[in-house]
């Protein structure tokens, strides 16, 4: 019963990690520029990815292994969005343009 309990689970967490992946992948193909698909990668794809390693580490049924994917996870987590950011920062500054369809630039110097 534990076995099948564990596999639902990690079935569930495979689909949710694959569709977070999804979205994020559908965002870098849809949205109109580098930022906005700059947040799409880095927000859902971190989720997804955390989820997809949170879904092996548990299927393992190894707590070192769950260890390793939940500080795996963490690491996604602090790492990903910053770096994201320091990109978009970065591009913003050496002049890439916003989508028209963006409506204000916070970050434009006055």
């Amino acid at each position: 019963m534990m076995a099948y309990l564990v596999a639902a689970v990690t079935a569930l967490l495979l689909v949710a990690g694959a569709l977070f992946a999804l979205a994020a992948a559908i965002g870098l193909v849809r949205l109109p520029d580098l930022y906005t698909r700059m947040h799409s990668a880095s927000k859902a794809g971190t989720v997804g990815s955390g989820l997809l390693l949170f879904a092996a580490g548990l299927y393992s049924q190894d707590p070192a292994v769950i260890a390793r994917a939940l500080a795996g996870f963490v690491f996604f987590l602090l790492t990903a969005p910053v770096s994201a950011h320091l990109l978009a920062r970065a591009a913003h500054r050496s002049g890439h343009d916003l989508g028209a369809i963006s409506v204000c630039d916070d970050m434009r110097e006055r």
